[in-house]
């Protein structure tokens, strides 16, 4: 569907540890189960036939990069030869992580960054707003230059503040894509069932473009109460004769 709809590039995101598999920050996802989902958008993208077919950008998870050069090149490496992503996304600009990209670059792995709201952080950062006071913004702008010179193709800013990141797409030459950010960035990125309105909790910089999970409940409610007969109850004993055929 994002094919269709023309998307540039699509990002599969560690998010969906939350979205697609419940955990309620995207820390337990594995690499394992990063690489099963990019596989699964690779293949709804290969029937999708209105022209080029965005760039897919895969997540690297929790302690998949951060605990050595050898395992964070290995876990790119992996992305790129076990699934049909083009590119990887890296949160922080700390000086392992620098390192790390550093590496992947030279050894011809496109990598994306990731600044502000970093949901990896969680536990020492909260999921509230980035980058609110001059100290912290002129430290998240050093970090994007330095991003920037180990060869990051684009650089995503979560959740801060939409001057801040006006000023980064003035001042480096790759694109900056924001969530959260403003719109006044390069690009826009969002989590998809934040736009249909699937998720129980909406970010308040991403409002949904429709109610899509009261509709589904609905839907699903409707049809539900049209297999139940009239008079009796929901789910009739099973017989040897007329076995039970559950609703859903």
């Amino acid at each position: 569907m994002v094919g269709e709809a023309g998307a540039d590039a699509v990002l599969v995101g560690d998010s969906l540890a939350m979205t697609s598999l419940g955990h309620p920050t995207t820390l337990p996802v594995t690499l394992d189960e990063m690489l099963h989902h990019c596989r699964a958008v690779g293949r709804g993208l290969r029937g999708f036939g209105g022209g080029e077919a965005p760039l897919v950008i895969c997540d690297l998870p929790f302690l998949s990069y951060q605990c050595s050069l050898d395992e964070a090149m290995a876990a790119a490496g992996r992305v790129l030869k076990e699934s049909p992503a083009a590119a990887v996304k890296l949160e922080g600009a700390e000086p392992e992580t620098l390192a790390a990209i550093d590496r992947m670059v030279r050894m011809g792995i496109p990598v994306m960054a990731h600044l502000g709201l970093t949901p990896q952080s969680v536990h020492r950062l909260g999921l509230r707003r980035q980058a609110t006071d001059p100290l912290a913004q002129e430290r998240l702008v050093q970090q994007a230059l330095a991003l920037e010179a180990k060869g990051c193709f684009a650089l995503v800013v979560e959740h801060i503040p939409d001057a801040l990141a006006t000023d980064l797409s003035r001042r480096l030459t790759i694109p900056v894509i924001g969530i959260g950010a403003g719109d006044r960035c390069d690009g826009q990125v969002r989590v998809t069932a934040d736009l249909l309105g699937f998720t129980d909790r909406q970010p308040p910089f991403s409002p949904p473009l429709l109610d899509g999970r009261r509709l589904a409940v609905e839907a699903l409610r409707g049809w539900i109460h049209q297999q139940k007969p009239a008079g009796r109850r929901a789910v009739p004993a099973t017989t040897p004769e007329s076995p039970a055929t559950p609703s859903c």
